[in-house]
């Protein structure tokens, strides 16, 4: 066996077994995936809406933003993956039902867009929290948001906007805003969860995250991961961290046992 197909099969173990490590009622769960239409004032949105078909009862609500390439295969993955948790999830639309990027350049032009204009990045974030809570699935009283890189600054965007959340998490996300004074209007719990060597968001943009934390007394949480850059929960970014983007299965595990610990306790709080 060579380098590279060895190389491979670690990495398939290893993706199987942090799949494996999810509580047992997660390989029972029948999960229900619906497209969901709705808008942020006059724009066409289509998200979906993930949850246990079996489950009885209101479960918390999750919106759930994708990385900058919107709503692909991978955003489906989060969402079914959370899901199986107990959750009630709305993956979000932010760039619009015919905006589906078919590559990094489409993708870092249309996350351009909402990066340039928080205001309708926030906007386009509330619009999923409200059409998450029209579902009668949910529970109202317990609601989070959670993103991947670009959805992870999303995700941070609608805490600083005054959501009415009990939580917010970010998986190698943007950490940077035009506007840190906002976050005196964070409501959340927020847990954010960092490559440590991320080229991308920089330990200057985490000392900068730090202090407008700190200065809004917000209670928040932040966890580095070593030898570890941006992406590390996708299975499709390779392995190689002198890219600046790659997988790596135990900052993936612990990271996602992280959030799961933490939706444990925000919600158990209520």
């Amino acid at each position: 066996m060579n380098i590279r197909n060895a190389l491979a099969l670690d990495l398939a173990l290893a993706v199987a077994l942090a799949f494996s490590a999810l509580p047992a009622r997660a390989a029972s769960a029948a999960m229900h995936v619906e497209p969901v239409a709705y808008k942020q004032d006059t724009a066409a949105l289509e998200g979906l809406l993930i949850y246990d078909a079996s489950a009885k009862g209101k479960a918390p609500g999750i919106v759930l933003v994708p990385d900058w390439m919107g709503m692909s295969d991978l955003a489906r993955q989060y969402g079914e993956k959370v899901a199986k948790l107990g959750y009630v999830v709305l993956v979000a639309d932010i760039y619009g039902k015919h905006n589906r990027p078919k590559d990094m350049q489409a993708a870092s032009t249309q996350a351009g867009i909402y990066k340039n204009d928080r205001a309708l990045m926030q906007a386009r974030a509330k619009a999923a929290l409200e059409q998450l809570l029209k579902s009668q699935r949910v529970d109202g009283s317990r609601t989070a948001a959670m993103g991947y890189c670009f959805g992870g600054g999303v995700a941070l965007e609608l805490a600083r906007s005054g959501a009415d959340l009990d939580g917010v998490v970010s998986f190698h996300g943007n950490l940077d805003t035009p506007h840190p004074e906002q976050a005196k209007n964070i409501k959340a719990q927020v847990l954010v969860q960092h490559g440590a060597d991320d080229p991308f968001v920089t330990q200057d943009q985490v000392k900068a995250f730090e202090d407008e934390m700190r200065a809004a007394k917000t209670d928040w949480r932040l966890v580095q991961y070593g030898n570890s850059v941006h992406g590390f929960t996708n299975p499709g970014a390779g392995s190689d961290n002198s890219k600046g983007m790659a997988y790596n299965p135990k900052a993936d595990a612990r990271s996602f046992q992280a959030m799961e610990d933490f939706y444990r306790e925000i919600f158990a709080a209520k």
